[in-house]
């Protein structure tokens, strides 16, 4: 939960509005319906859609999620699982009543754990989260970046700590400017290692 929670609250807060709710929706859709964790991640992904619309004048659309996210995040305490709620619901009320403030105002900010978690913040795991969402978001054929994120994690487990997948998915998450670049060098080292586990199974095979 946490991994998901903070990857998409750092993805909403870099300003990929849209994007943030993949972070959220596949650890979402195995919960339960009606508990606390699946209001607040409903809550969060209706949230995100509705600064969507608004940042793109559908007012009605804007408006509509904003009163449904609103209404799924009321039960829930001022801070819940670390994350700022309050302000949260402060600012859903103040776009269902004008949409049209998305124009005027940025939209709230994430607080979570006592700070506002940005791309730049995130640990490996969450950087992984991220990276595919970022990928599918932006164009990319996110197949390579699901596969780098499965080598990373490997590594990780392996104890690797100078794994190149783990530093290629930093470099993909956080360097804007050269997030193509760093794309087509983490596919090649996808191809290379994933050629190198076809010759290992082709060795104990025959």
């Amino acid at each position: 939960m946490r991994d998901h929670l903070r990857a998409g609250i750092a993805v909403y807060n870099d300003g990929y509005y849209h994007a943030a709710h993949d972070a959220w929706e596949d650890h979402w859709l195995e919960l339960e319906s009606g508990t606390d964790d699946e209001r607040l991640l409903h809550g969060l992904i209706q949230t995100s859609g509705a600064v969507h619309h608004a940042r793109n004048r559908n007012w009605e659309g804007a408006v509509g999620l904003a009163e449904s996210a609103g209404d799924y995040l009321a039960p829930l305490p001022s801070t819940y699982r670390g994350l700022e709620v309050g302000p949260i619901r402060r600012f859903l009320a103040s776009l269902s009543a004008d949409p049209e403030i998305a124009e005027r105002r940025p939209p709230v900010r994430l607080e979570y754990e006592s700070g506002v978690p940005t791309l730049d913040s995130l640990g490996v795991t969450e950087t992984g989260i991220a990276a595919v969402v970022l990928a599918e978001e932006l164009g990319f054929d996110e197949k390579p970046v699901e596969r780098a994120r499965t080598y990373a994690r490997r590594d990780l487990e392996a104890g690797a700590d100078d794994s190149l997948f783990i530093a290629l998915l930093f470099d993909f998450v956080r360097e804007d400017e050269h997030r193509g670049l760093v794309y087509r060098r983490l596919s090649e080292h996808v191809s290379k290692r994933r050629s190198r586990e076809e010759d290992v199974k082709g060795l104990f095979s025959e």
